[in-house]
């Protein structure tokens, strides 16, 4: 069990981590990645039961499947922050033959990572295949996944959301990054979500409200609340409510950054707000 200042200063590291690796090569998703950094450090340190050693079956422990793969730069670090392969290796993002692609692979063999991901709105699905076979093997670990909110305008996962209820796939939480960005604009401007709660909630999910998806206190206590509605028949929804760019306050409450790269100066004044905490690669 980490204490919470520890957590909080890891997430500063992979905040450094995001932007220097997608500065160095001029390419990336910041914004989303900043977004989700609370997130997925608490859910690697502490929500998550895991091995020590990485194995893609998967048995008797958690997983966790990235379905918004453009935000790999976030993963990417929590992943060797927490053990999963050299923090160094953060060094060859999007580099020509690297393990660590622009969108997350597997054909490369990186420790951590499930599927192939970043085409957007299957991230469900594959999660819910895994937890439909977790319970087919009596296996008793929950299955966690990740998708943006505006990747929810893909009709796919309204499928699976649907499948995953008419099977009571109650292994499953499924989290929405509801930071209301997505590439083009506002999702209210691109096409508008509606009401997600009253939606999931009708597909009969349970549904539990994380308001500030980027603290970890507010997170774990959030992440616990959904843990405990497992094996209750019902998959689980929760809406993080985040702010895109977190924590670089020029990146923050705009789509500007979701694909774009900081320059020598940007990067020099985000690192500033972010002094290390836990060592650079």
């Amino acid at each position: 069990m980490s204490d919470s200042n520890h957590l909080n200063n890891l997430v500063v590291q992979v905040r450094r981590d995001i932007l220097r690796q997608v500065h160095k090569v001029n390419s990336g998703h910041p914004g989303g990645s900043l977004g989700c950094a609370e997130f997925l450090v608490a859910l690697y340190q502490e929500i998550m039961e895991r091995k020590n050693t990485f194995e893609m079956d998967g048995k008797e422990e958690d997983l966790f499947f990235l379905s918004n793969g453009h935000i790999s730069p976030v993963f990417y670090s929590v992943l060797a922050r927490s053990g999963y392969f050299p923090v160094e290796e953060l060094n060859t993002f999007r580099l020509l033959n690297t393990r660590l692609q622009g969108h997350p692979t597997t054909h490369e063999g990186l420790p951590g990572i499930r599927i192939a991901s970043g085409s957007l709105g299957q991230g469900i699905s594959a999660a819910i295949g895994a937890a439909q076979s977790k319970k087919l093997n009596h296996d008793t670990k929950i299955v966690y996944t990740l998708c943006g909110d505006g990747e929810l305008q893909e009709g796919q996962n309204w499928e699976a959301i649907m499948y995953a209820a008419g099977n009571q796939i109650d292994n499953l939480i499924v989290t929405v990054d509801y930071n209301k960005q997505q590439i083009d604009g506002a999702t209210d401007d691109v096409l508008s979500l509606g009401n997600l709660r009253a939606k999931f909630e009708a597909f009969d999910w349970d549904v539990v409200d994380i308001k500030n998806g980027n603290d970890i206190d507010a997170i774990l206590n959030g992440m616990k609340i959904a843990k405990n509605k497992t094996g209750n028949g019902k998959p689980i929804c929760v809406l993080l409510h985040t702010v895109m760019g977190n924590g670089v306050d020029f990146m923050m409450h705009t789509n500007a950054w979701h694909g774009k790269a900081p320059n020598d100066e940007q990067l020099e004044k985000a690192l500033k707000q972010n002094p290390v905490t836990l060592g650079d690669y």
